[in-house]
């Protein structure tokens, strides 16, 4: 026997106790092992390598003392080892075990190298491997949404593993790590005072902590001493459901810890009296105490004792999990012995299909009860199927926990979910977020990232030097949407869309052109329109007031041409405003140009008419004949006959036409006319310019004629005006963009239009209606010979 000294444990003492229960229960049930007594032996290892190595030993000898390759005993054989609770132990007595295909299952060792079946081909177990854990652990995080997450983990095989698990798992599903720090087996501390400072400076809330509970409490003291909270734990099943004693002390660093723990279970009739007893420090005299462990002068349990008053962390017993685990453990072997029993010589899996004798087993024949353990099947009373795969480890199944306050101030572990990999696809993790009590007493999932979501109409641009999750939100550029919360680029609307003022989403992109219905289009509609009416005003007031000398000395028939052409130059003006059609830009600019080549051109007869009248009325002079009204009119011809020829050779090789602008406002489709050809158009209008200027330096040569024919100011004053209006319209028609163009084209219309109404016939009508005396014979005769 092992003789030291060990601390009780209560957890150990469940685990105990739910072996015996077990054993009893399966020996009183017939149809499992009928006429066979299990029976098991318990080693004390004080969770030290040496004594469980050494009580394994035993059990393969026979005897209290080990012989290495030996076995002693007769009679009744050991079937199975159920242990050990602490990986690395397992590994080592599995590495012996496997050499005799000795069965060993464990109810805690998770680590995920016993997974291998070449090196330890006799290993079993009833709890998931760590490989399975670190997998749910990384799903947790991701669930949550946590990008920027810490990582501390025990220096050992078990922490390292997990950890890396979990590392590439968050990384794959686009978290980041904030830091990885590891607990150092070595240092009596852990470390503690670099983890915790580590911890605390991080601007991550969240920080996973793989590792055993005796490797975990010098970091949760180091955090109270530090007065670290606000952090929340993610836990392995190394720690999720362990009791820490002195719990209110670390309630501010551990409520609202969230981690897996191995499912939990229920043991019908387990506990009743076995708790009672122990809890109370009494018995039940009607039956022999079930402890035995008892002395005869405790008090009587009278069944009426309150939980309530119990200062036990461990007094719930409705929720257990190792002790489960080991209880399943026991049940694995009662049913592989159970399926050997049944077996039947000629129908059995081996050499000449017989059957092994249970009852009688000597080393190798160990092997013929493993086979049998690996492909046990059955059923708990809970309904879970009990079961390996080919690497001798149960379906996958953990409870997700959380640790909160419980009204009385202590701390107990709730269940929230559960992570089953044996469930259909859509139900293998499953979650009540509503449930969770986090660190800061909300209800609300808290966030951890290094940057915050970039809404709709930003995209992610990482940082230099810094994990992909830390990144500066930078809006999108122009003519580009975001429409998903952290996209990493932005998409560039339709020619035809432009995006809203968030970036959010494209919508159609108004079309601009001058319309009617818009103020400054309805302005110069009426402007135009009203425009158009004067010189037919003054025709009428010419036609009757023809017979008067100062109608006759300005060549009536050319007047009445020069105010019919003036009429028609408001009126194209019209042209350029309201919806572009194709037709439309096909003739505007060739009607402005014809049009205002009649009116010019009327203005140079005139002044060369006027030349020619003085000229004329010299003694000896042969003019006389020039002065005839087809002299005007032939002028008139042959300058507008040259803008046709202008005008139709535009129109037939580059003609104007409707075009969808997008590239001068971007956030606009300017419908406009295209002049096809740039050149013809300064050619026309450069034309127009021609004779304006030869009108205007012809009448300013003649100003100084008698009164008789002073009608050359007048028109060097239009002329100079009519000039100075489209020499303007130049830089002001290039720096304007859209309907602006056009405004700015019709208001040097109806501005050059005016300029020779005004200049030409407001003089002479001021005169007709205002001062009929000035328009006489006598009047004007006496001004000729001034």
């Amino acid at each position: 026997t092992i003789s030291m000294d060990c601390e009780f444990h209560f957890e150990s003492f469940q685990l105990f106790q739910a072996v015996r229960f077990a054993v009893d229960e399966i020996n009183k049930n017939t149809e499992i092992l009928p006429n066979i007594t299990l029976g098991f032996r318990a080693y004390d290892s004080c969770a030290l390598l040496q004594y469980d190595l050494e009580g394994a030993l035993q059990i393969l000898t026979g005897l209290d003392r080990h012989i290495p390759n030996y076995r002693c005993s007769s009679g009744v054989p050991f079937s199975s080892i159920i242990g050990s609770t602490i990986s690395t132990h397992s590994v080592i007595l599995a590495s012996i075990l496997g050499i005799y295909k000795f069965p060993q299952i464990s109810h805690y060792s998770t680590s995920a190298i016993l997974s291998d079946r070449i090196r330890f081909p006799s290993f079993l177990r009833t709890v998931p491997s760590d490989i399975s854990q670190s997998k749910g652990l990384a799903h947790l995080v991701v669930h949550f949404r946590w990008t920027w997450v810490g990582l501390v983990a025990t220096d050992n095989d078990y922490g390292q593993v997990g950890i890396q698990i979990i590392q590439r798992e968050i990384v794959k599903a686009g978290a980041c790590v904030a830091f990885n720090e590891n607990m150092l087996t070595s240092y009596p501390d852990r470390n503690a005072p670099h983890i915790v400072k580590i911890i605390k400076t991080s601007t991550a809330k969240v920080v996973v902590l793989y590792g055993a509970s005796l490797d975990l409490v010098p970091i949760v003291k180091e955090m109270v001493k530090q007065n670290l909270t606000g952090k929340i734990l993610v836990a392995n099943t190394g720690w999720s459901t362990t009791v820490v004693r002195s719990a209110h002390m670390f309630s501010a660093v551990l409520h609202g810890t969230i981690g897996l723990a191995l499912q939990s279970g229920t043991i019908p009739g387990a506990w009743t009296k076995i708790f009672w007893e122990l809890a109370f420090n009494c018995r039940f005299i009607s039956d022999k105490n079930e402890t035995g462990s008892l002395v005869t002068n405790v008090k009587e349990c009278t069944g009426s004792e309150n939980l309530e008053s119990l200062q036990n962390d461990y007094n719930d017993v409705s929720s257990l999990r190792p002790t489960y685990s080991v209880y399943t453990a026991v049940l694995v072997v009662a049913n592989a012995l159970k399926d050997m029993n049944n077996c039947k010589n000629g129908e059995g899996t081996f050499s000449e299909r017989l059957c092994a004798n249970i009852k009688d087993f000597q080393l190798p024949p160990q092997a013929v009860l493993l086979y049998y353990i690996k492909n046990v099947r059955f059923r708990l009373n809970s309904g879970k199927e009990v079961y390996f795969d080919e690497n001798g480890d149960p379906p996958a199944v953990y409870d997700i926990v959380n640790r909160q306050l419980s009204p009385s101030g202590g701390m107990i572990m709730v269940k929230v979910g559960s992570y089953d990999l044996a469930a259909p696809p859509g139900n293998i993790f499953t979650i009540n977020t509503s449930s969770i009590l986090w660190n800061s007493g909300e209800t609300q999932v808290p966030n951890s990232v290094c940057s915050q979501s970039c809404p709709p109409g930003f995209w992610k641009a990482g940082r230099r030097g810094e994990p992909a999750c830390c990144y500066d939100c930078v809006p999108c550029p122009q003519g580009e949407i975001s429409n998903l919360t952290d996209s990493f680029t932005c998409i560039k609307c339709p020619w035809n869309m432009w995006p809203n003022p968030e970036k959010s989403s494209c919508l159609p992109k108004p079309i601009e052109y001058l319309s009617y219905e818009e103020p400054l289009g309805t302005t110069l509609t009426c402007m135009s329109t009203l425009s158009s009416l004067v010189p037919g005003i003054i025709l009428k007031l010419f036609n009757h007031f023809k017979a008067t000398p100062i109608v006759k000395a300005n060549n009536y028939s050319l007047s009445c041409l020069l105010l019919l052409s003036l009429s028609f130059c408001f009126l194209c003006s019209l042209l350029f405003i309201g919806f572009p059609k194709p037709e439309n830009c096909l003739v505007r600019q060739a009607t402005f140009g014809m049009v205002f080549s009649l009116c010019v051109s009327c203005m140079l007869a005139k002044t060369i008419m006027v030349v020619f009248a003085f000229m004329a009325t010299k003694p000896g002079s042969n003019l006389k004949k020039w002065t005839s009204p087809w002299m005007s009119y032939m002028i008139i011809s042959i300058c507008l006959l040259l803008q046709f020829i202008l005008c139709v050779t535009w129109l037939l090789l580059d003609p104007p036409f409707l075009e969808k602008n997008i590239e001068t406002q971007p956030r606009l489709i300017i419908l406009q006319c295209n002049e096809g050809s740039p050149t013809a158009f300064w050619c026309m209008l450069g034309y127009l310019g021609l004779l304006a200027t030869i009108s205007f330096v012809v009448a300013f040569l003649a100003r100084r004629l008698p009164g008789s024919f002073n009608e050359a100011k007048y028109i060097t004053f239009s002329m100079l005006a009519f000039l100075s209006v489209w020499v303007s319209y130049i830089p002001a028609s290039l720096s304007s963009q859209g309907k602006y163009t056009v405004a700015m084209e019709v208001f040097a219309i109806l501005a050059s239009s005016w300029a020779i109404v005004f200049c030409m016939f407001a003089p002479k009508c001021f005169i007709i209606l205002f001062r009929p005396s000035m328009n006489s014979r006598e009047y004007v005769m006496k001004k000729a010979r001034t």
